[in-house]
């Protein structure tokens, strides 16, 4: 017996946009304010293996009902996986792990995984719960914002440092007064 929400009731649209919010915002806000754990150096992965990572469990999680893989137990065993999949994938982006990204790689790490993630939502809105999808969608968007901030900080500071030009005293002090 199925106990689960319908996928268009409100409870449903609440727990799409709660997991949303949850890998979108809430679990990058947790690993920044915990950026120097030694654990996160233990656990962190390759972002070439943390992004499909997210990528494959955010979409059994969102449409495993849909297409009959739904585990025993549903959410209860989603949502946990979900969870630390979240948290590897956001290691790189925000944790001062050896797999942090350089800017230019969050850039381009965050601006490929924001469609990727939304794809089981535009799914959930194609199978007729356009409430269900569309919350999913709108509480994702922390990761195309994220993405967004860190370029825009990223080529100020390239901007800067342009600017600046190179060291007119690189082996410090001023030559003339040598």
């Amino acid at each position: 017996m199925d106990h689960s929400p319908h996928p268009s009731s409100p409870a449903s649209v609440a727990a799409m946009a709660w997991s949303g919010l949850l890998v979108a915002a809430l679990v990058p806000a947790a690993v920044r304010l915990l950026r120097r754990s030694p654990l996160w150096e233990r656990i962190s992965l390759p972002a070439a293996v943390a992004l499909p990572l997210l990528v494959l469990l955010h979409a059994w999680a969102v449409l495993g009902d849909a297409v009959g893989l739904r585990p025993p137990g549903g959410a209860l065993v989603t949502e946990p996986a979900l969870l630390v999949a979240a948290v590897l994938f956001w290691l790189p982006v925000v944790a001062g792990t050896r797999h942090r990204l350089s800017d230019p790689g969050r850039c381009l790490y965050l601006f490929l995984a924001a469609p990727l993630l939304d794809l089981p939502a535009v799914g959930t809105v194609a199978a007729g719960h356009p409430a269900a999808g569309l919350a999913m969608i709108v509480a994702m968007l922390p990761v195309g914002v994220t993405a967004a901030a860190i370029t825009w900080f990223w080529v100020n500071r390239e901007e800067r440092e342009a600017a600046a030009g190179p060291d007119p005293y690189p082996r410090g002090g001023d030559p003339v007064a040598r």
